[in-house]
């Protein structure tokens, strides 16, 4: 006689199915434990009012005309590790070795902007960060050109437009900082939509960027007394930020303006700690979007892809079909991002393995032939 085995109020069979459904539509294989997963469905159930796991089973089942109950569902499910400049040997190899190469190709190729894909950035964290790695090498560079002509100096107007590359437009005045006319579009994606929502927000505890070095702090961030208040579109406060600049405000003050209509929208919030606002001028050259790297919708070609600490969540075959995606998804000549622990488990596939400073990364050559390249 079948014995039907329960944790909690989840059967066990439906665990199972809830395991498969989930990697075959999100590529995660998860590796709770089944009470702590079965705790975590029985409070979703209730939460959402569905009344029995059959019900979620069956609006899982239908995640197409559903979809925002799996990543609701996931929300807590999903071991994250995130923070800021977790990397630093990839952002090193990025400023140091890749970034001057693809500066001198896409000079000499034209006005063609660089593209850089954030894949699975959690809560936004490593997205800022490529993005304060790019900005600061940027400014180095800058300024290194300046001294080397004569005395010459930039007015900073070059800027990006703040599409995130998922459909490229001509640049506009309130847009991030550029080197000779090059652009520059950073995009996180991510599963889970609170994840996004709060990249978006750009706001975290003082904490979370501790070790980072103050005056990188206080170029990209504002501090702020509540986590509670809530950004106003940066684009709109860029032309503060200008005349902040113009009219010699020191620098880690700029947007002042920006700050104080922060204060002003939280008198009625109690302070709860010092927080961090990811600055305007940062912000711009970033866009968040919810994806399934699963089954992703094509957002174009990338110069530059970071895929840290996401491949070990999936399975085997998942692995090597995310890996075929961001080889497609890569320009020739552009550059794959993974954590020192992953591998590159599609041999297949024609990338060129680099090493710079004891980080290795992985090109895509300019000549790409293999069965998944240009």
């Amino acid at each position: 006689m079948h014995k039907l085995v329960t944790t909690g109020t989840v059967l066990e069979h439906e665990l199972s199915e809830l395991r498969s459904l989930i990697e075959r539509q999100t590529g995660i294989v998860l590796d709770c434990p089944n009470s702590a997963m079965a705790a975590h469905v029985a409070d979703f159930i209730e939460a959402q009012d569905l009344g029995s796991s059959s019900t979620l089973l069956e609006r899982l089942r239908s995640c197409e005309q559903d979809p925002a109950s799996l990543p609701a569902l996931l929300d807590g499910l999903i071991n994250t590790n995130t923070g800021f400049f977790r990397h630093p040997g990839a952002l090193n190899a990025l400023t140091r070795q890749v970034l001057p190469q693809l500066f001198a190709r896409k000079s000499a190729d034209g006005p063609n902007p660089l593209r850089i894909w954030s894949a699975g950035c959690a809560t936004g964290e490593e997205t800022y960060s490529i993005a304060m790695a790019v900005c600061d090498a940027v400014s180095n560079s800058a300024a290194n050109n300046a001294t080397s002509s004569n005395g010459g100096n930039t007015n900073g107007s070059g800027k990006a437009a703040r599409s995130g590359g998922i459909v490229d437009s001509a640049p506009s005045k309130n847009s991030a900082a550029s080197l000779a006319g090059l652009t520059i579009h950073i995009v996180g994606s991510d599963l889970l939509p609170q994840n996004i929502e709060a990249a978006d927000r750009g706001v975290y505890p003082q904490s979370a960027l501790d070790g980072l070095p103050p005056a990188s702090i206080r170029n990209h961030f504002s501090k702020i007394s509540s986590p509670a208040i809530l950004p106003v579109d940066p684009d709109a406060n860029q032309d503060a930020d200008d005349e902040d600049r113009s009219a010699g405000r020191d620098d880690t003050r700029y947007d002042g303006r920006y700050e104080a209509k922060q204060r002003a929208g939280s008198q009625s919030a109690a302070a709860s700690g010092a927080h961090l606002l990811v600055k305007p001028r940062l912000r711009s050259m970033v866009t968040f979007n919810c994806m399934n790297l699963a089954r992703p919708g094509y957002i174009g070609r990338f110069d530059c892809i970071f895929c840290m600490d996401v491949l070990p969540h999936f399975s085997r075959a998942q692995r090597i079909a995310l890996l075929e995606r961001l080889h497609l998804y890569l320009e020739p000549g552009g550059y794959l991002f993974l954590s020192q622990t992953e591998k590159l488990s599609a041999p297949n596939l024609n990338f060129r393995s680099e090493t710079f400073d004891g980080y290795t990364f992985h090109r895509k050559p300019l000549a790409a032939s293999a069965a998944y390249g240009r």
